[in-house]
């Protein structure tokens, strides 16, 4: 039995009505899912070059030293992974942990790839997870032949080439163009420049952590020379509170306090080695 005429055109007009009421929230989450596919995809991609120190290292720290570090008493297996001379020394199968430039006969590499929790590393009891960019990172840092690093400060400072830019206008000085170089990489548009009663609080309480007078405000603003911004950064740095703003970080890395601070919080007498510092 067919349909009405009249029932047919209302079903096609309600579809069409319907079809148009949800195209847009189809496309906004084909959108969405293009959007996060795009941003999965750049943090999976990997760098030009790894380096031990900045790529390699932070991964051994979080998840590998505990285990395979410089501490005999909480090492396991006798592997130390911290020291090429370490990390590349045959195990009792004949073969070192990382085979420089073969991932595939890397024990490491199986390791932090298998899905065995009688394998797997880090073990499931740490509680710790590579993500698979630290996976690759680590395939592609033996790929290229596990190159280790000393610490940091243990290696000679080399001066690099200040990378080109697109907006070379904004360069003032050489630093410039490693921020402006790595806005225009993440494509980030610098702000505007502060107004000079921004700019001198904002540099008086980075360098002395306390703000500036309104007399200081005044006289900055007043200043019209082209050195008016290093004569002031100059006579911040000659205070005492810049020395004293400085003292502070380095106290709280080591922890100063006038008091123990555990369990029995009685006052300890200290205050000497905070004068000197």
């Amino acid at each position: 039995m067919r349909a009405p005429r009249g029932l047919t055109l209302l079903s096609l007009v309600l579809t069409v009505a319907l079809v148009a009421a949800v195209s847009p929230f189809v496309s906004l989450r084909r959108a969405s899912a293009d959007a996060a596919g795009t941003a999965k995809a750049k943090a999976m991609a990997l760098p030009d070059t790894i380096s031990f120190n900045e790529h390699i290292r932070p991964i051994f720290v979080h998840n590998c030293f505990r285990c395979h570090g410089s501490d005999p008493g909480s090492r396991k297996a006798e592997l130390r992974l911290d020291r090429p001379e370490f990390a590349f020394a045959p195990r009792a199968n004949g073969q070192p942990v990382i085979v420089k430039g073969n991932p595939g006969q890397s024990a490491l590499v199986r390791r932090i790839t298998s899905s065995d929790p009688d394998t797997v590393m880090p073990p499931p009891e740490t509680h710790k997870t590579l993500e698979p960019r630290e996976k690759a990172i680590l395939e592609r840092w033996i790929k290229d032949g596990a190159q280790f690093q000393p610490h940091w400060a243990l290696i000679k400072p080399e001066r690099p080439t200040p990378p080109d830019v697109r907006q070379a206008d904004r360069v003032r000085n050489p630093i410039d163009r490693f921020v402006l170089a790595r806005l225009e990489e993440q494509g980030l548009t610098p702000n505007p420049e502060a107004d000079r009663h921004t700019l001198v609080r904002r540099v008086t309480l980075d360098l002395t952590g306390l703000p500036p007078t309104p007399e200081e405000v005044e006289a900055f603003v007043r200043d019209e020379s082209k050195e008016a911004y290093e004569a002031l950064v100059d006579r911040l740095l000659a205070r005492p509170s810049y020395g004293e703003h400085r003292a502070r970080y380095w106290l709280d890395s080591v922890r100063y306090a006038d008091t123990h601070g555990y369990h029995f919080d009685n006052y300890r007498s200290i205050w000497p080695y905070r004068d000197w510092v």
